[in-house]
Parts: structure tokens; sequence; C-alpha cells
């Protein structure tokens, strides 16, 4: 009788723990959950020439954000680049911190290299109030000659991705219509954590810059003139050496 009793009353308690357990992950979770209704994230650029500053502006509802870190993944194209060291200079100024996913080559053409990913991590706090604003300055490349007559060329820039976590939510199965993905848990830290990522943003379009680029039909000409000039000066150089007798 009194094990009947003992299994009954283990029972309801794991069940009552369970619920429990549920009922606060669901709290927890519930801003994940409903990010696409509270979230925008929208990016204009500032400034003009091959150095330029993206501006992304993210709206959140400030209901639920505490606890909660927002990633931002920029998938960058070929045509611009990061400075490394520019960036750790802005380290200590910036509400924000960034990861590169890769080294970053300054000196390169557009058409000799590949894009690259980084991971911005804003500092959500009471200032904010649900708005964030990142600025990240960005060089252009130099890019291939046009042989087609055009005079230059066009650089298409991404919204970021935009990821949530919060240590407090612990059940990532199912978050549909998003996406859980894995990504760098911190700037500073290189292993992965859980993200939901954030689909069907309001406010997600690209944005383009205008960068210039050489006359292809020049190229020949030009060299050829480069080459004729260091001759010539090679030349008058070597005779001057010889008449006074430079060693």
């Amino acid at each position: 009788m009194y094990l009947v009793l003992f299994s009954v009353l283990a029972c309801l308690l794991t069940c009552h723990c369970l619920v429990e357990k549920g009922e606060e992950n669901e709290n927890h979770c519930g801003f994940l959950n409903q990010g696409r209704e509270t979230t925008s994230v929208s990016v204009e650029i500032s400034n003009k020439g091959f150095h330029r500053d993206v501006v992304t502006t993210v709206e959140l509802s400030p209901d639920g954000l505490s606890g909660v870190t927002v990633l931002l993944v920029h998938r960058w194209p070929s045509g611009v680049y990061v400075d490394p060291y520019q960036l750790a200079s802005l380290r200590d100024h910036s509400d924000w911190q960034i990861l590169l996913d890769s080294a970053i080559d300054l000196e390169v053409p557009a058409h000799k290299t590949s894009g690259f990913v980084t991971y911005v991590y804003p500092t959500l706090n009471d200032q904010t109030a649900g708005l964030i604003k990142v600025s990240i300055p960005i060089h252009g490349r130099y890019h291939e000659p046009s042989f087609v007559g055009e005079t230059f060329t066009s650089v298409q820039i991404e919204p970021p991705e935009m990821l949530l976590r919060t240590e407090k939510c612990t059940q990532l199965n199912d978050f549909k219509p998003h996406t859980v993905v894995d990504a760098p848990c911190a700037a500073d830290n290189s292993s992965t954590c859980r993200w939901v990522k954030i689909q069907h943003q309001q406010g997600s379009s690209h944005v383009s810059l205008q960068l210039p680029v050489g006359d292809g039909y020049l190229v020949t000409p030009v060299c050829g003139g480069t080459l004729l000039v260091t001759i010539i000066c090679c030349a008058a150089l070597s005779k001057f050496m010889w008449k006074h007798q430079i060693v």
C-alpha cells in the first residue's frame, strides 16, 4: 500500500516538475518565437569614394530583451574589405564587438579574392531600449579594368542575418518558421552556440555602392608608355653616371 502511494506521489511530482520546466522554458523562449513580428533590420551606406561606413539599424521590441544576446552575421562580397587594424582601434570606443571568419588581405584586387563573414555582437543596455545601431567602416577593392566602356561597377551589400540567443531558453527544437543554427558564442570565444535565425525580417533590402574602374583599352598604352619612360630614364641615368665616373 505504501509502495503504491509512494509511486503515485513520485509520478505526480515528476509531472509537476516537467510542466513547470516546460512553462519556464516557454516563457524564456517567447521572445525568440515572436522575433519575426518584433524585429526590423535595415542597412544604409554613408560617405563617398573607396572608404564607406555601413550603418545597420536593428529595431527590437523592448519586451523580453532581458538576457537576450543579438548576433548580426554580415556576408560581405569580394568587392569590399574591412581593415582588422582599424576595427581593433575602434574596439574601445564602440558598443559592439566583431569577429572575422578569416584573415583579410588588404592588397589583393576584387577578382583575386573571395567574400568573407563578420560576426557582430551589439551590446544591449537600458540606453538602447530596443534600438541598435552599428556602423562598420569598409573599403572598396580595386576591380579589373572594363572593356565595355563602363567607368563604375556596382557592389551590393546585403543586410545581415540576425540571430538571437538566451541561455535560459534550452529547448531549441521547434522554432518554425525560424531556423536554429550554430555560430560563435562571442567575439572572444571561438566555441559555437545554438542560435535562432530570425527569418523574413521587415525592411531588409540590399544597398549598393559604386566604385570606379579603369578603362581596359588603356592597359597596353599605359604599360608601354611606362616601360618606355623607364628605359629612357635608366639610359639617361647611366650616361650621367658614366660621364661623371660615379661608381
